[in-house]
């Protein structure tokens, strides 16, 4: 049922992983200025003339970012028709339709006006909640005309897994900051910081260094709360195997996760693992989503 529904859902969230990395380069890369201060205009072009590298980063990503952006309000529109009677299906439409306007309108009015650290951290996070949205909404598409997984979990389990994704979202914001408060290399070696355990921040770079040891204690609760998942899973919810291999891959997730940020400090190369961590983490919270979806749900009898 609904075989372009399908289609056009997996397309546009791969899409949408496309916007979410070209933002990340952009970001680590430093081209945020790369059209000037004029949007939707690039120095007040439609086509930049002799582009620098910069421009042709920050420009492509509007171009796709404009491209997406349609796409999804075309795919939450569709979906509404199509999938009405699935519970879920007009509030992922919604959300998915405010936070690709959100997004949108934060990127412009960065570009125009300027932002703090803090709200520009929180650009990214908005974005990893955009591409969960999109990627849900396809999910159900293929779930309709099935059995749409409906656990039966405990209030206890299901609290706990909002606590986790809500967690793993301030992680994805403390990562965003990191980088744009260019802490990324205040903490040389790991898993100690400058060789300490817990590092002098005082000095002129202690704030940074802060910002990146809080980051990284973030990441390692992180790694110890979906451990904790994933053993709560196999040990109660082995009879769902969305439960339990949800939890699973969360768990291999936030290993790679934490792979791609250490590789960050020791590679030649600094930009393929940064690209790496901005996208596991963005996975990361789309499979802790989607396992809330689901925990929601009334078991059918």
């Amino acid at each position: 049922m609904n075989k372009g529904l399908k289609i056009y859902g997996v397309i546009t969230s791969i899409g949408m992983l496309i916007v979410l990395l070209q933002g990340a380069l952009v970001t680590k890369t430093e081209s945020g200025d790369g059209c000037g201060s004029t949007w939707p205009l690039c120095f007040g072009e439609v086509v930049p003339t002799s582009p620098a590298v910069e421009t042709i980063i920050e420009y492509s990503h509007r171009l796709v970012s404009g491209l997406l952006g349609i796409m999804v309000i075309i795919l939450a529109f569709w979906a509404w028709k199509k999938i009405p009677h699935i519970r879920e299906t007009k509030f992922m439409a919604i959300m998915a339709v405010l936070f690709i306007i959100f997004q949108g309108l934060m990127g412009a009015a960065a570009v125009v006006w300027g932002h703090s650290d803090i709200v520009l951290a929180l650009h990214f996070g908005i974005s990893a909640i955009s591409f969960a949205t999109v990627v849900l909404l396809t999910v159900l598409a293929f779930e309709d005309g099935r059995r749409s997984p409906a656990p039966q979990v405990t209030k206890g389990f299901r609290n706990y897994l909002i606590f986790v994704l809500a967690y793993c979202y301030a992680a994805i914001y403390t990562g965003a900051y990191v980088k744009h408060s260019e802490a990324t290399y205040a903490c040389q070696g790991f898993p100690l910081c400058n060789g300490q355990v817990i590092p002098d921040m005082s000095g002129s770079i202690g704030y940074e260094i802060g910002i990146h040891f809080a980051h990284r204690i973030f990441g390692m609760l992180l790694f110890v709360f979906l451990l904790i998942l994933m053993i709560l899973a196999i040990k109660h919810y082995s009879g769902s195997k969305a439960i339990l291999w949800s939890s699973i891959l969360a768990f291999i997730l936030v290993i790679g996760q934490i792979t791609a940020g250490v590789s960050i400090l020791f590679a030649d190369s600094y930009l393929t693992p940064a690209l790496f961590h901005a996208m596991i983490i963005s996975l990361l919270f789309t499979v802790l989503s989607y396992m809330v979806m689901i925990s929601t749900r009334k078991p059918s009898i």
